[in-house]
């Protein structure tokens, strides 16, 4: 009887952490991309966050100096109900 109870909370932990380590990857995704849309290269940054985090979905917004990029995607496993949202800033040297 316990041993059901034991997977599915072995389960569960391994879902969390899979959540945790997108999220992470998604913040690194957002602050690369955001460093080379500052400096101009929109395509390369888009690019780099698609290779960092498949399927992310980015919105680029450009203000007070700033460039900044939203960058959104679903867990995953049990958690993909639950969206990823990171959002990375840096100086807009092109505008």
């Amino acid at each position: 009887m316990a041993l059901p109870a034991v997977a599915l909370v072995l389960t569960l932990l391994v879902a969390a952490v899979l959540v945790v380590d997108g999220q992470g990857r998604l913040h690194l995704a957002a602050a690369t991309a955001a460093r080379a849309v500052g400096r101009g290269d929109d395509a390369d940054g888009l690019a780099a966050a698609d290779r960092i985090v498949p399927g992310v979905s980015i919105v680029v917004r450009h203000g007070d100096g700033l460039a900044c990029v939203d960058a959104t995607r679903g867990g995953a496993g049990p958690f993909a109900a639950i969206p990823l949202r990171a959002t990375g800033c840096a100086a807009d040297a092109g505008r």
